[in-house]
């Protein structure tokens, strides 16, 4: 096919997909030639390096593989020395939009070897090795200190730190400042990290710059407005000082320290900053935390955090309002579908993202955002109920509808939701997901249980969830969900009625004291096959009709420990003469009478969407948004706290983890012997603490 021609410069950034044709994840491409069938040709730019913003050989990548970038973005990500943060920071990309948007003068907090540091943005760097039009000039910021004390920390000209774009952390808006600030030119300098030219004009999208009299800020300086309501221990604050820079924190102390006559605040801030203690003032202690969190001013400096005010005073009209990280929701009476997999990035990922947990609701938070964040099962399985008079459907209704369309529910839905529920016990107490879940499909949806389960020796029963029962004689030191699956089932000569549209599997651990394994390997694909009660079964040797199955040849390591183990007559017969096997008792398979023996055996299938796991009493979930093996989300209610028990809330936090999908894609044979301690964090995280496995029917996507 003859590719077609791209006029237009356009870049990218490799988001999925293995090393191909020279392009791997985080590398950086322009597009030359996009081909028919969907692909980019073109040049890479490698990243931060000696020659980083020349172009090397070109290669070939899947359009669905990148994630569409501007040349500036693209110039300010080539900067960012690890391919990893790349991708971290474009995760984030609240922030990220608002470091392409950053201009002359605005403030930033930037990581630094001496912590967490404010500065101001001076100058936009473009970093160079030499000029060819071929070449992608990198970009960094220059960024001036302020110190802790809110003044200039150099005396003197010098050259100015560069920072790349993955060290800025914070962007401190225009609206936090209340009335402004010119600041001091900065004196251009050379700098010996590289070759680098400055670029005067950088780019200064909306009205970012402030433009105040020099009254303003005479009366910034020396006043601060009078919070309308009283600050107390517990209460968010942020202080303004002299220079404009915005701190953010929570009030630890309340008095009159030593050598002081009016009332000052201990504040421990959001973040580390140089100059700052651990909550000393002057040799004296007057309440812990980190190291270089504690900041000791005035009460009359302090404000209440104007991130969390959803009203502002009347002579504060004229700024700009900054979104608040916890928004108001509107009512809707239209059902939102789950997030899409290409909105999920930038629509959940983040801090105050998710559900908000709230007094032992961590259970319910992972949950429900395991159930109907991003997955269609619980929606075509489970409709919404039709009666929206109905107080707790209107309540789960809002949960749904806001973490769909806003991507954050507040935790004052999820008590009511927890309160209306009936018992006492799941509005105030630690629970498990399981009796929730229960609940749930009884109580809400009013569907019949999810599973029919059928054995020999006893009637049909049913079941929302399946609870894994074993010995762990019988198993591996880390097995498989499949191996754990068939074992339980085999052993209590269980079998599945029909084909479920949700299979939740529990493992054989309870609460957080006794777990039977100490990691345990997902299955991304369960194979009940040969665990659907008087359905067709191939012979394990042979592929033809399976006739018998012998539960002792299960963890028979010359016949794939761990397998269901049917055969038909005459491998039956073959296998068990073997002489470690004539103590066997093979059990006859029932199959339909109309089976046509010579037809091949569809397999049937399920694909798990999600994991939810527990550590010391907290629950946490990870959740599969869509079909690439790498997508990936972890959800943690909890994450974060402001402020004391009595006065303060958690931050619910969203991560991508793209990395447990790299983990789970490597064959089975290799899981097995992988070491879980040398795996990443999360991964790690959930292969130690699994407690639910999620899955649904293959025939409803996600």
């Amino acid at each position: 096919m003859e590719p077609n021609r791209v006029v237009n410069e356009r870049f990218f950034i490799v988001i999925r997909g293995k090393s191909r044709k020279g392009f791997s994840r985080g590398c950086i491409g322009r597009v030359e030639v996009e081909t028919q069938r969907g692909e980019f040709m073109g040049p890479l730019y490698a990243g931060s390096g000696g020659t980083a913003g020349a172009p090397k050989s070109g290669g070939t990548v899947r359009r669905e593989d990148t994630y569409p970038l501007t040349r500036h973005q693209a110039q300010l990500l080539l900067f960012v020395p690890a391919a990893s943060k790349r991708l971290e920071l474009l995760c984030n990309l609240q922030l990220f939009s608002a470091i392409c948007e950053l201009s002359r003068d605005d403030l930033v907090v930037v990581k630094h070897k001496r912590g967490h540091l404010p500065g101001l943005v001076k100058n936009l760097m473009q970093i160079e090795k030499k000029e060819n039009k071929e070449d992608l000039h990198m970009l960094g910021f220059e960024v001036e200190f302020v110190d802790c004390d809110h003044n200039l920390s150099s005396k003197k000209p010098a050259p100015l730190p560069i920072f790349s774009a993955a060290d800025i952390i914070q962007v401190v808006p225009s609206s936090n400042v209340r009335f402004g600030q010119h600041w001091r030119d900065g004196k251009c300098a050379s700098t010996n990290r590289k070759a680098v030219t400055r670029i005067n004009s950088m780019p200064n999208i909306g009205s970012r710059t402030r433009q105040v009299t020099e009254d303003q800020t005479e009366q910034a300086v020396s006043h601060n407005p009078t919070p309308t309501e009283p600050l107390e221990v517990g209460s968010l604050v942020e202080v303004v000082s002299n220079t404009g820079i915005t701190v953010y924190g929570v009030i630890r102390w309340l008095g009159i320290p030593t050598g002081k006559t009016e009332e000052w605040a201990g504040i421990e801030l959001d973040y580390e900053v140089n100059g700052c203690s651990d909550g000393q003032y002057r040799g004296q202690q007057y309440f812990i935390c980190k190291g270089s969190r504690a900041l000791f001013v005035p009460i009359t400096k302090c404000s209440p955090d104007g991130r969390f005010v959803t009203s502002f005073p009347e002579e504060e009209t004229l700024h700009p309002k900054e979104t608040p990280p916890a928004p108001v929701f509107e009512e809707s009476n239209e059902d939102v579908p789950p997030v899409s997999e290409s909105e999920v990035l930038s629509l959940l990922v983040g801090r105050m993202r998710g559900i908000q947990g709230h007094f032992n609701s961590c259970y319910l938070d992972a949950t429900l955002f395991s159930l109907f964040s991003t997955s269609v099962t619980l929606d075509s399985i489970c409709p919404m109920p039709a009666d929206k008079e109905k107080p707790i459907t209107c309540t789960l209704r809002t949960i749904v509808n806001s973490l769909r369309r806003r991507g954050f529910v507040p935790a004052e839905s999820v008590m009511n939701f927890r309160k209306q529920l009936g018992c006492d016990t799941f509005r105030t107490e630690e629970k498990d997901p399981e009796e929730f879940i229960t609940v749930l499909f009884q109580k809400v949806f009013c569907v019949e249980p999810l599973l029919k389960l059928r054995s020999k020796r006893e009637p049909s029963h049913s079941a929302y969830t399946f609870q894994i029962f074993l010995e762990k004689e019988q198993m591996g030191q880390m097995p498989t969900v499949q191996q754990l699956l068939d074992t339980s089932c085999l052993s209590g000569d269980l079998k599945f009625e029909t084909m479920p549209s949700c299979l939740i599997v529990q493992m054989p651990r309870f609460g957080n004291k006794y777990k039977m394994f100490s990691h345990i390997i997902p299955s991304t694909t369960l194979d009940i096959t040969d665990l659907l009660y008087n359905a067709p079964r191939e012979c394990f040797i042979c592929g033809h009709l399976a006739e018998y199955e012998c539960l002792q040849c299960l963890p028979d390591r010359k016949l794939q420990p761990g397998r269901i183990k049917q055969y038909c007559t005459t491998c039956n017969t073959q296998v068990h003469t073997h002489p470690t096997r004539q103590g066997h008792s093979p059990s006859a398979v029932a199959v339909a009478a109309d089976v046509d023996v010579d037809s091949p055996v569809p397999r049937r299938t399920m694909q798990l969407f999600a994991v939810l796991c527990i550590q010391t009493s907290h629950y946490v979930s990870f959740v599969k948004y869509g079909p690439d093996p790498r997508s990936w989300l972890f959800f943690d209610s909890m994450a974060d706290r402001h402020g004391d028990n009595q006065s303060g809330y958690n931050i619910p936090e969203i991560r991508a983890c793209p990395e447990l999908g790299d983990f789970l894609s490597r064959p089975e044979e290799e899981l097995a012997g992988a070491h879980p301690s040398l795996a990443p964090e999360l991964v790690r995280r959930l292969l130690c603490d699994s407690y639910m496995f999620l899955y649904q029917n293959p025939t409803t996507p996600l």
